[in-house]
């Protein structure tokens, strides 16, 4: 632990408390989780080699690809595709991450109550970068199902991201801070959805390697990794240049910020019987199924159906998630000024904007 002088000294350097810190590199570590997690669906639109014959496959009512080229009577447009996988594979490689990511979620959090969030999240995102990173490697190695494998292990090094961050979160922001640093922290998914897709397309436009996708976010992962070691820490108590001013008032303000839990028996029963956990639930699944599903998919019908060209697709899979980003903040200052103008209460918000967000 540094001295209170040389604490003093550091944490000068700093134009923002340690806690705001700590929200901007969360933001991006979840900005950088789905840029990660997002990559792979508009690299293999150009991975997959659908070279095929004008005769035996025209269709007069598909959507016209002007970007193809006659080449010996095929067409093509995919100079670096060299897999041959049929739709049904890119639907397992594509899902795969899913998987490891469903099965890290409670381990994860466990692990951040345990041994704190700092490391959690960070081992997570950094294993998910060097998987990223070498990506092109294992594919042309080992093909589909080497791919498959390294999917899931992505998804299980990005499963502990979104507990570790909160339970971060609530031993280092205030009660009445803690809506605008979720936001801030959160909105980083949308962020990450447009710069992924934006900077796929664009890395991939005109003869550009779909490898170099995996390669810039993998990077860009583990640069996240290095300032989050040196910029973050668990709570308040085990930061070495944070101000005096600040852990005081944290200490004050933040029941949890020390670095013992309190662990109240969790009544499962009363859970499992609670009919607005179901309803909770329900909206989640309703909520997750559209969103990954477009997520997901999103990304092959503009190429494969509509016949967008890779740097179109980028651009134009980036829109309903700069919409999504903008309405975030839009429907959250009027749900606001609802409740402060006693027009509906807050639950009758969360209600209303919760079933026309479905």
């Amino acid at each position: 632990m540094l001295s209170p002088k040389w604490r003093r000294t550091i944490s000068r350097l700093f134009l923002i408390p340690q806690r705001y810190v700590l929200g901007i590199m969360g933001l991006l570590a979840v900005c950088n989780a789905y840029t990660m997690r997002v990559c792979l669906n508009l690299a293999v639109t150009q991975m997959v080699n659908n070279t095929k014959s004008q005769e035996s496959h025209y269709d007069p009512n598909a959507c016209p690809d002007d970007s193809d080229l006659l080449v010996n009577g095929t067409v093509s447009s995919k100079p670096h595709a060299i897999f041959d996988w049929s739709e049904s594979t890119q639907g397992l490689i594509l899902s795969a991450f899913y998987y490891g990511y469903a099965i890290t979620h409670v381990p994860g959090g466990y692990l951040a109550e345990r041994y704190g969030g700092k490391w959690t999240l960070g081992i997570g995102l950094l294993s998910t970068a060097l998987f990223t990173l070498l990506t092109p490697v294992v594919v042309k190695a080992g093909g589909a199902t080497w791919l498959f494998i390294l999917r899931v292990l992505q998804g299980m090094g990005e499963g502990p991201t979104m507990p570790a961050l909160m339970i971060v979160l609530a031993r280092w922001v205030p009660p009445h801070e803690r809506s605008r640093q979720g936001a801030l922290v959160f909105g980083g998914a949308q962020i990450g959805n447009i710069f992924g897709s934006f900077m796929s397309g664009f890395l991939m436009a005109g003869d550009g390697d779909w490898a170099n996708v995996f390669y810039f976010f993998g990077c860009f992962g583990i640069l996240w990794f290095l300032a989050w070691s040196l910029l973050c820490y668990s709570t308040p108590n085990t930061h070495p240049y944070i101000s005096d001013e600040e852990l005081k008032y944290l200490n004050e303000t933040v029941t949890s910020a020390d670095t013992k839990s309190v662990r109240d028996p969790v009544p499962w029963k009363a859970i499992v019987r609670s009919v607005p956990v179901w309803a909770l639930l329900f909206a989640a699944v309703g909520h997750d199924w559209g969103y990954y599903t477009m997520v997901t998919d999103l990304p092959k019908y503009m190429t494969d159906v509509l016949k967008f060209n890779i740097a179109a697709t980028g651009t134009l899979t980036a829109m309903p998630y700069l919409a999504m980003w903008v309405c975030s903040f839009i429907f959250g200052w009027v749900c606001d000024v609802c409740v402060k103008r006693k027009w509906h209460s807050i639950k009758t918000g969360r209600i209303i904007h919760t079933t026309v967000g479905e």
